[in-house]
């Protein structure tokens, strides 16, 4: 995995930015599994938030981790 992404001069973290993006995509399913009142079935709607990011943000990680394997 990369180290740091260098943006305008700035480094930041690989895992920071990838956790923006899990956060972007974690509201994006919520917002549709509310809409589509799944939320119903969940016992606790917070823990069931937390465990979704946490999946999203392994995945993305995964994801990156196999293109930058793949890329060098």
């Amino acid at each position: 995995m990369i180290a740091e992404i260098n943006i305008d001069g700035m480094y930041f973290p690989t895992l920071l930015l990838l956790a923006l993006v899990a956060f972007l995509l974690t509201k994006i399913v919520v917002f549709i599994l509310a809409r589509l009142g799944l939320y119903r079935w969940v016992w606790h709607p917070a823990l069931f938030d937390f465990s979704l990011f946490i999946v999203v943000l392994t995945a993305c990680t995964s994801a990156i981790t196999r293109f930058t394997l793949n890329w060098t």
